[in-house]
């Protein structure tokens, strides 16, 4: 099957999976095992040497668990992928890959709490810091803020929780004029609704726990490469280190990884380093479950962008809120950049102003029905939360401000329930809230 020519409803049901390699089975076996058998001395040395492929542990590789990597290579149009064990493990061993021994990762504050937080606290500690770019909306902002210790751009392609969106093109120029990487967290955006490679990207990274499961059921992480960027620029001199494990098996020589795996070296990477040895795996199963997320991730997608319009219309025409952040509400500053990056719909998660006291805004939260309150995006379900004091409640007021979080603010995570019933719900919610408080 020649992946790259077919559509992508057509690989997110096939892509990266062959029965008659898995004893014909119509679906993806669980390979429910922890190692391998060798197969005898000659094949082990072959494994071990590299010279062939094959599986020797499942806490760095799995049959079941390389059709996921498999099946978001394909569409993404990458060329190669590593699935872990959560999106945080993903964002953890991408930044780590690419500032090991020292350098600065160069961001918005537009991010996700759990990524600000470690960013800004927990990895320099590991001697990995952080520069924010204040006004990221200014791509010129992150060229001024470039350094010589700079490993790489983050952004995420829709922020969270704001559903903000940046000029990625002019970043990428940005970053490639640098000879640095610029990777996206393309949570919200996903393979379906943006395109991160043809837009300039060089590293992908994704927590399948939200749309790309698609169901709230399963903890998963993965990060996609392309290929194309020159990590022997000088920039990244822990990519042509020589290394044992790498050796050639005829002459004894050590090679980089960039020697022996050209196409996927920065995955490649991560998996034979910090994946074998810190082991955040992702286990079979879990990589089942959210195979089957994929499956039905257009058909899940269309439908909670359409809902999500319906939701932002009826918000906009409510006096309990006081403003509503999606690139398609009346007057937004990222519809232009939402028309170029995501002709599809720029996502179906975003925020908004409760236009209430805390009170009112607490009453609010515990009146809905369908809404359910809980701390998690791309689900089935609908969801709603009060993000200053959850998801982003590890941040103090002063870095809620800075990444531009209102107090007030209530994230929407809209799922496949009938628009209609989800609207009546946030309507029962505003009156029990503006009511009963009064009485």
């Amino acid at each position: 099957m020649s992946e790259k020519q077919l559509g992508f409803d057509t690989l997110k049901v096939r892509a990266g999976y062959e029965s008659s390699q898995h004893n014909y089975s119509v679906a993806v076996p669980i390979y429910q095992t922890a190692s391998y058998d060798l197969g005898g001395v000659e094949r082990a040395e072959k494994l071990f040497g590299l010279e062939e492929a094959g599986f020797l542990y499942t806490r760095i590789g799995n049959p079941t668990v390389a059709v996921l990597e498999e099946r978001l290579t394909a569409l993404d149009k990458g060329t190669g992928a590593v699935a872990v064990a959560s999106g945080m493990a993903a964002v953890a061993y991408t930044l780590l890959n690419l500032a090991e021994g020292g350098g600065r990762i160069l961001t918005t504050p537009r991010l996700y709490g759990g990524t600000f937080d470690a960013i800004k606290h927990l990895f320099p500690k590991f001697n990995v810091h952080v520069d924010f770019v204040e006004n990221s909306d200014d791509p010129e902002a992150f060229r001024q803020a470039v350094g010589p210790d700079t490993k790489a751009i983050l952004i995420e392609s829709i922020s969270n929780p704001n559903a903000t969106i940046l000029d990625v093109e002019a970043i990428s120029q940005i970053a490639h004029d640098n000879d640095i990487p610029l990777v996206i967290d393309n949570t919200f955006g996903t393979p379906y609704l943006f395109d991160s490679f043809a837009h300039g990207a060089d590293i992908i990274i994704y927590s399948a726990t939200k749309a790309i499961g698609g169901h709230g059921t399963t903890l998963g992480g993965v990060i996609v490469e392309n290929g194309k960027f020159n990590w022997s620029n000088g920039k990244f001199p822990h990519f042509e280190e020589p290394q044992f494990l790498l050796r050639d098996q005829s002459t004894g020589r050590e090679r980089s990884i960039l020697e022996v795996f050209p196409n996927a070296p920065f995955t490649t990477r991560v998996r034979l380093s910090y994946l074998a040895y810190f082991g955040a795996s992702l286990s079979p199963f879990d990589a089942f479950l959210l195979i089957q997320g994929i499956v039905t991730l257009s058909e899940r997608i269309d439908k909670q962008v359409s809902n999500a319009l319906k939701i932002v219309n009826y918000l906009q025409g409510s006096d309990k809120v006081s403003w509503v952040n999606h690139p398609a509400a009346e007057g937004n500053p990222y519809k232009a950049l939402a028309d170029k990056y995501f002709p599809k719909g720029a996502g179906s998660i975003f925020s908004f102003g409760f236009k209430g006291n805390e009170e009112q805004l607490k009453t609010f939260l515990n009146s809905v029905e369908l809404f359910s309150y809980h701390a998690n995006v791309g689900d089935a379900r609908s969801l709603i939360i009060n993000s200053p004091k959850t998801t982003h409640g590890e941040l103090n007021p002063e870095e809620q401000a800075f990444a531009g979080i209102k107090p007030e603010t209530i994230r929407l995570s809209i799922g496949l329930e009938n628009a209609e019933d989800l609207i009546a719900d946030l309507e029962q919610a505003f009156e029990k809230a503006f009511v009963e408080t009064l009485v």
